[in-house]
């Protein structure tokens, strides 16, 4: 019987039980919490949509954010086409200046994509707001081409 007791009985390699390092698996990485303006592209989204009720971002919004969100939301401009609930596409943020995120998001809705543009202000409280919405992706009448 061995008298080394971090290795069971009838092991002969030296290594001890971590030096072995862990296995992940393909479908586990690391979780990264969402970044500000990932997070609020999801809420307004969710507004947008008609998912949730406009007043859901007031505490979210600063400036005339909220009024924007209020006059766009009763339309649903992002709601479902043919049945198809809109699902946010990519979202990318650049940082102009400390305590400013300027994002642009693209969602999708059955065939059709849309752009939303968003601006996020750092208050003192260091929380994130929503100062500015801006939706766009109309579908443009085709120019006539010469004959």
């Amino acid at each position: 019987m061995s008298t080394d007791r971090t290795r069971p009985a009838g092991r002969r390699d030296q290594r001890g039980p971590r030096s072995v390092p862990p296995q992940r698996s393909r479908g586990q990485l690391p979780h990264r919490p969402q970044r500000p303006h990932q997070w609020f592209a999801e809420r307004l989204l969710a507004v947008l949509s008609g998912q949730r009720p406009v007043h859901w971002m007031l505490g979210h919004t600063i400036g005339e954010a909220y009024d924007q969100l209020a006059e766009l939301a009763p339309s649903t401009p992002l709601g479902a086409a043919r049945g198809s609930r809109p699902v946010l596409r990519h979202c990318r943020g650049a940082q102009p200046a400390t305590g400013v995120v300027e994002a642009f998001a693209s969602i999708a809705a059955g065939d059709r994509v849309r752009a939303m543009a968003f601006r996020l202000e750092q208050g003192p409280d260091r929380r994130w707001r929503c100062a500015a919405v801006e939706l766009g992706g109309e579908r443009l009448a085709a120019a006539p081409g010469p004959r």
